[in-house]
């Protein structure tokens, strides 16, 4: 059996000296993509693929290779050791783990329709319905398209970890592009979020669902001709109610990023910019207002981004960051928090927050958002917030967005919005923007909606790390209300 196999490997590496070391088998790795646009399949990819990656620690270095041949995994795990130890001669700085718990488990995502299941022209078909539903003559052209990956994990260490995971996710998109009154191109497109109720599953049927995806199209459609005969944005401050998939991209970008440990240390400045955090911020620094209260958990349920265990073996847990405004935590993982207590002379983080993770099995594992939640609040439902707001802007989905080089600013426009006035929703506008400082935005949170506005919204293209690694996770966000913001067109 393979699972002897890899266990023997391990106990092999560890005799040649391994301080450490883990493989990570792929017997499963399935991703199937359908896009349909203008009734015509755009494209289709179907990938089945099944491979490892073997990483050794090996006096404090960190060696990695990875195959797809299960007949050379020995030889794969001697060339991970060789560069392991070509590596120790050149440190700088030598990887220490944390402690954590070792657990001999089986996590499985609860899994509905399999799409992987179900024959190829049904889920045409199905997609098709929709694209077909966003037919209209003053449209340049719609589409809809789904992708899913369903994969099983094999992971074990040298210290003892046996675990087995089973995932399933399913990401469809729907879309419309038309020339508003001036020529200019507008559209709306919807990204499905993801049940959390307790009967909730991940499967087919999310998109076959009315109210999670297939009864969309209709509004899509909608708030596009809406847009296309609507006024210009103009500048001016005023109240900002950001909508779900809004909300998502804020907390993402200058939440989520700007308090990833490893960002934090420095190691993304060449490629994705730092953090406006440093380490003497935690346990100090007021984020926001003190109805932000913010947790990086890997236990939400149905979400893409709690897959049980991360790429270090620690389980899935629920990390509280920013409570009541005040910073406490950040997103971390084993290798981390050792460098960063030994950094800051003095322990900030206890454990791993569980949050190494890998792209694939032929990646080597750095430290990566898992689910980036907000907590719901007690100002009351969508339509309280906004018979509360006296003048705003509510906005939905991202159209382009612009970051800091240390996520301590941003300028986001958005496909659609609406202003408010005293109290009542007044019409549509065009080409939306918003900019702001972020922790200044942060701290002008006001009003943070209940439970029912509560959602979480799936994210598909988190990138990060060099070579590029694209992750896949949630926001569960509620509604929020924030004050004197600078809005625009531009």
């Amino acid at each position: 059996m393979i699972e002897n196999e890899i266990k023997n490997l391990l106990n092999d590496l560890k005799a040649q000296g391994a301080e450490y070391a883990d493989i990570r088998y792929h017997t499963l790795d399935l991703h199937e993509q359908i896009h349909l646009q203008d009734g015509l399949m755009k494209n289709y990819n179907f990938q089945d693929k099944k491979g490892y990656g073997v990483r050794v620690l090996y006096k404090g270095a960190w060696g990695f290779f990875s195959n797809e041949d299960p007949k050379l995994l020995k030889e794969t795990a001697d060339i991970a050791m060789r560069k392991a130890q070509s590596a120790s001669l050149f440190l700088q700085n030598s990887v220490k783990l944390a402690p954590k718990d070792i657990y001999k488990e089986r996590f499985s995502s609860n899994i509905g329709e399999d799409p992987f299941q179900v024959n190829l022209k049904d889920k045409i078909e199905l997609l098709s319905k929709i694209n077909e539903s966003l037919k209209h003559e003053r449209f340049t052209f719609r589409g809809a398209n789904a992708s899913f990956n369903k994969r099983t994990i094999l992971y074990f260490d040298t210290e003892g970890a046996e675990i087995e995971k089973h995932t399933l996710e399913v990401n469809p998109y729907m879309y419309a592009y038309a020339k508003d009154k001036d020529g200019l191109t507008q559209s709306r497109s919807y990204l499905m979020y993801q049940n959390t109720t307790p009967d909730a599953s991940v499967g087919l049927e999310n998109i076959r669902d009315e109210k999670q995806f297939f009864g969309h199209p209709e509004r899509i459609k909608n708030e596009l001709l809406q847009v296309l005969d609507a006024p210009i944005q103009e500048e001016e401050i005023c109240s900002l109610i950001p909508g779900h998939e809004m909300m998502a991209l804020q907390t993402h970008e200058t939440i989520g990023h700007a308090l990833e440990l490893d960002r934090i240390l420095g190691y993304e400045l060449s490629y994705a910019g730092g953090s406006h955090v440093d380490l003497d911020d935690f346990g100090k620094l007021n984020f926001g207002s003190n109805k932000l209260n913010a947790h990086a958990s890997g236990t939400t349920l149905n979400s893409p981004g709690s897959v049980g265990f991360d790429d270090d073996g620690v389980k899935g847990l629920d990390v509280l960051m920013i409570e009541k405004g005040k910073l406490k935590n950040c997103i971390t993982s084993r290798q981390m928090i050792t460098e960063a207590n030994e950094k800051a002379g003095r322990e900030i983080f206890s454990e791993s927050g569980g949050a190494c993770r890998a792209q694939s099995y032929n990646n080597l594992p750095i430290e990566r958002m898992n689910n980036i939640n907000i907590d719901s609040g007690d100002d009351g439902t969508l339509e309280d917030i906004i018979s509360n707001t006296e003048n705003g802007l509510m906005l939905e989905t991202p159209k382009s967005w612009s970051i800091g080089s240390n996520r301590e600013n941003f300028h986001f426009a958005c496909e659609i919005g609406w202003k408010i006035l005293d109290g009542k929703i007044s019409h549509v506008v065009r080409n939306p923007t918003y900019k702001g400082d972020s922790l200044k935005f942060w701290h002008s949170l006001d009003m943070v909606g209940d439970s029912s506005t509560w959602q979480l919204q799936q994210v598909f293209n988190c990138g990060k790390g060099q070579p590029n690694q694209i992750m896949h996770l949630a926001h569960g966000i509620p509604t929020c209300r924030f004050d004197s913001i600078e809005v625009g067109n531009k």
